[in-house]
Order: structure tokens, then C-alpha cells, then sequence
């Protein structure tokens, strides 16, 4: 399974990315605004110093709403870095939007799915990555990792070549279930990754062998 990181924050990007696991990252407006990133030509120049850090799939979103907006928009963002994957709202101008992106050869990460047909749909379209939102359906009572797995179900059943890539992913709970039943790509914050590392029997052995270590001296 391949990790992203979900953020603007070029820090935390570098952290994960040192760290050795980092396969690329997503963002979007939210994350951008988070980072006090404004105006176009700023958040240009912040996907490409992204992709200055990451050597791989960065996820960039448009604004536009309309067919002709979201072409507009993601042609220029395509054209700053092969490895930028231009991020498209599932909506039915979007849908038309990757199907057009696909015909020209850039990728596309079909974003805000949250059910089965929605990504299928995208699929069909074209789109590189559907990304389903595990979280915010967790929010409403609903289970988000059920979807991961009926999506991967519906993919599997037709050689689809659609990644899935499990978003609104919270904590290290979910990367674990979402790897468990194959989804292709986890985004997720820094501290949900890093929470990975954490166990106490570890800690323990640690200290034992430190301490029986000093016993030695």
C-alpha cells in the first residue's frame, strides 16, 4: 500500500519524506488555506516546491466547478510538473472533466466520493484515483472502511485500473483496516503515520535493554 500525506505543509512533507515511506501527497484548498498559502500564483509556486521535496504522485485540486473552468484550471497546473495529478470534484461536469484528462494523458484523483457508484462512474471516466472519504462518513454514522472494501470489491470484479485512495484517513486504525482489505493508496496527517511507530511493549524492551546494557558497563 502506498502512503500519501495530506497537507500543504512543506515541513511536515519533509518529515514524512525523510522518514523513507513517503510514495506522494495530496492537497487541497482547505490545506492550502490552512498553510496561509493565497492568491494563484502563491499556491503555483507551493506545488512546485512540493515537488521540488517528493518524488512522486502530487495530488493538486482545482477550483472550478464547470466543465470549462476545470479544463482551464488543470491543464495549468498538469503543465508545472510531470508528477503533479490534477485533483477533480466528483460532480457531472467533473466526470466529463476526467474523462477529458484521461483522453490527453494526465492524471487525475476524482476527490469528495463517498459511495460505490460514484466511484465507479469515475472509474469509467478515466480518472487515475478515486478517493473516497473514510472519515466523514464515519462522522455521520456510517462505515467508511465498508465502502474502501466495496469499492475494491466492484474493481476487482472488472480489472478496473483505477487506484483507490482511502482519504479523510484519521488515525492509525484506519490505515491498518484499509490495508487489510486492499486499498491501493492511504492520505492521511504526519501524526497518523507516526502514530504507527508507537507500542508500549516496545518502549519497555527498550528501556530493559538500555537499562540491562548499563548493568554491563
Amino acid at each position: 500500500m502506498k502512503f500519501f500525506i495530506d497537507t500543504a505543509n512543506l515541513d511536515e512533507i519533509k518529515e514524512a519524506y525523510d522518514l523513507g515511506i513517503l510514495d506522494g501527497v495530496t492537497t487541497n484548498p482547505s490545506l492550502m488555506a490552512k498553510e496561509n498559502i493565497k492568491g494563484q500564483e502563491n499556491i503555483i509556486n507551493h506545488y512546485k516546491a512540493i515537488c521540488e521535496i517528493v518524488d512522486g504522485p502530487i495530488s493538486a485540486e482545482v477550483i472550478a466547478t464547470d466543465y470549462e473552468g476545470m479544463i482551464r484550471e488543470g491543464e495549468i497546473l498538469a503543465a508545472l510538473h510531470p508528477n503533479i495529478v490534477v485533483k477533480i470534484p466528483l460532480l457531472k461536469d467533473g466526470i466529463k472533466a476526467i474523462r477529458y484528462f484521461s483522453e490527453k494523458g494526465i492524471k487525475t484523483n476524482c476527490t469528495l466520493i463517498f459511495s460505490a457508484g460514484q466511484a465507479l462512474l469515475a472509474a469509467k471516466a478515466g480518472a487515475t484515483y478515486v478517493s473516497p472519504f473514510v472519515g466523514r462518513l464515519d462522522d455521520i454514522s456510517m462505515d467508511g472502511i465498508d465502502l474502501i472494501e466495496q469499492i475494491r470489491v466492484i474493481f476487482d470484479n472488472y480489472d478496473l485500473g483505477t487506484e483507490i485512495l482511502a482519504a479523510s484517513v484519521r488515525h492509525p486504525v484506519h490505515i491498518l483496516q484499509c490495508a487489510e482489505i486492499g486499498s491501493d493508496v492511504v492520505t492521511c496527517p504526519l501524526n497518523a503515520i507516526l502514530a504507527l511507530l508507537k507500542h508500549p511493549l516496545t518502549d519497555i524492551g527498550l528501556a530493559k535493554f538500555l537499562a540491562d546494557y548499563q548493568k554491563s558497563l
